[in-house]
């Protein structure tokens, strides 16, 4: 079985509110373009704008010297519980002090202590940043939905590791080293679902997951996942799972994925409403 490309992992989207100069270049050697995307921001709308324009995997807040612009900022943790928010101070017991407070009181992930190496910044966010968790909690859920050969296995893991964002068939094809058409065929033997389906149901199951946060709304959540409209985020999610996307918010994952397999939508086109 061939190794995926590096090319198929997505850049982690970090948004970074309030940096100092020296934050900013704390973070610019942490994410550097080739393996992220820093979205620097310097007011609370332009967070918000932020989360809902593009999926975002981190917020971090540069507590240092915090205004109550920073506090109202760090309060949006609690709007958005599935994007995961991090306090960055320096190393100084006086600023330190209200960054602790901060992730506590305001839910946050965790703390990134300014002066120490390069990395740490990338160390930390990394592990507890949207698409980690998405691609960790689904990665084992295969076989649920009839995947189990080798081919199918490391498929399943390219396209939850994207997070729920658009997957092309040509890049999945190119990082297991098969032509699109070999691949979807090979894919969908033994009646497992086809590549397609299963390129939406991760779609529809990132959908389900940040609709339950209180800050995104429908249209929203279907802008940062890519889906054309809020319309056609809830056409998929009736062809998929066979309910609109506003039941997406009282569905659990593996709701929805008993759904997708007892109805028989890893292939079927016919079309059942709740």
């Amino acid at each position: 079985m061939s190794v995926a490309s590096e090319s198929s992992a997505p850049l982690v989207s970090v948004v970074a509110f309030g940096l100092r100069e020296r934050a900013r270049d704390l973070l610019k050697r942490a994410f550097p373009r080739r393996r992220g995307k820093v979205t620097l921001v310097r007011t609370r709308t332009e967070v918000l704008d932020a989360l809902k324009d593009s999926l975002a995997d981190a917020v971090i807040v540069d507590l240092a010297h915090a205004s109550d612009e920073h506090w109202k900022v760090a309060a949006l943790a609690r709007d958005f519980p599935s994007i995961p928010f991090l306090a960055l101070a320096p190393l100084r017991p006086a600023e330190l002090t209200p960054a602790a407070r901060a992730c506590l009181e305001c839910e946050f992930a965790d703390l990134i202590v300014e002066g120490a190496e390069d990395s740490l910044p990338r160390d930390l966010v990394m592990p507890v940043s949207f698409t980690t968790r998405f691609s960790a909690a689904l990665s084992p859920a295969h076989a649920n939905i009839g995947l189990t050969t080798d081919l199918q296995r490391e498929v399943w893991s390219l396209i939850v590791g994207q997070g729920g964002r658009p997957v092309r068939t040509e890049a999945l094809a190119e990082s297991v080293q098969l032509t699109r058409e070999h691949l979807s065929r090979r894919f969908s033997m033994d009646g497992a679902p086809n590549l397609k389906r299963v390129i939406d149901l991760v779609r529809v199951l990132a959908a389900a997951e940040l609709a339950k946060n209180p800050g995104y709304d429908l249209p929203d959540v279907a802008r940062v996942l890519g889906f054309a409209s809020a319309t056609h985020l809830s056409t998929s999610s009736v062809r998929v799972i066979g309910v609109k996307s506003a039941s997406l918010t009282r569905l659990r994952p593996v709701e929805l994925m008993d759904r997708f397999v007892k109805q028989g939508r890893g292939r079927s086109r016919r079309v059942v409403r709740d």
